[in-house]
């Protein structure tokens, strides 16, 4: 670890709270038909319609809140689609407007890495509503970069490794999601280090810990500290 000089942040629920707001607005969107459906039924529509949509929405609110409408309209007929789609709005600007609800012991760690390493913020999701949430986390002065991608595949790595004008073995990515934080920044050589979040989306949950040298498995941020 003492070839590192760059720390790259996840953001959403490694940075502050994320999952939470999402799963809240899905069981809201799932009792606007719980006269008629299971929630399940509801909710496995919904993932099926985000899965088909993501290479066109992206990761992010808007792209959630097409897909609750998409779902409402296969799930209800002409009429009360029409009643529903102003509640599924309201869903989902709720949803925009969620304080930054930073996690514990964030700020203090940043404080301390800050002075001796080159610190980022890699995220992904809707540019505007990262970049709310960005200022109003009250972090933004923390970071030399902040990258807000469309995707987190090793190439999209690869990317912005070669922007920082860093080589891999400098470069270490701290993040929740195993799938999108951890394995493709491992494949690039890097470092990574995993922070379990207590609710995954789905499409984020990943099976297997990576066994490699350059994984890390901590139980808050603050423990990151103990590699430095």
């Amino acid at each position: 670890m003492n070839s590192v000089h760059t720390i790259a942040f996840d953001a959403d629920d490694t940075l502050w709270v994320n999952e939470t707001y999402f799963h809240e607005a899905e069981m809201a969107f799932c009792e606007l038909f719980k006269d008629k459906l299971p929630n399940k039924t509801v909710s496995e529509e919904l993932f099926t319609t985000e899965m088909k949509n993501l290479h066109l929405y992206g990761y992010g609110v808007k792209g959630f809140m097409l897909c609750m409408m998409q779902t409402a309209g296969k799930l209800s007929n002409e009429i009360s689609y029409r009643s529903l789609a102003g509640k599924i709005i309201e869903i989902g600007h709720d949803l925009l407007q969620k304080p930054v609800e930073l996690l514990d012991g964030v700020a203090e760690t940043l404080d301390q890495l800050k002075e001796r390493y080159r610190l980022v913020v890699a995220t992904k999701g809707d540019l505007l509503d990262q970049e709310r949430k960005l200022k109003k986390s009250g972090l933004q002065d923390y970071f030399h970069h902040i990258e807000i991608m469309s995707d987190k595949k090793t190439s999209d790595y690869q990317k912005l490794i070669r922007h920082l004008d860093c080589k891999p073995e400098h470069f270490l990515m701290v993040g929740n999601s195993i799938k999108s934080d951890i394995v493709p920044v491992l494949e690039t050589g890097g470092y990574a280090a995993h922070i379990p979040y207590h609710l995954t989306w789905t499409h984020e949950q990943h099976k297997h810990k990576p066994g490699s040298e350059h994984f890390m498995e901590l139980k808050n941020i603050r423990e990151i500290l103990d590699y430095f």
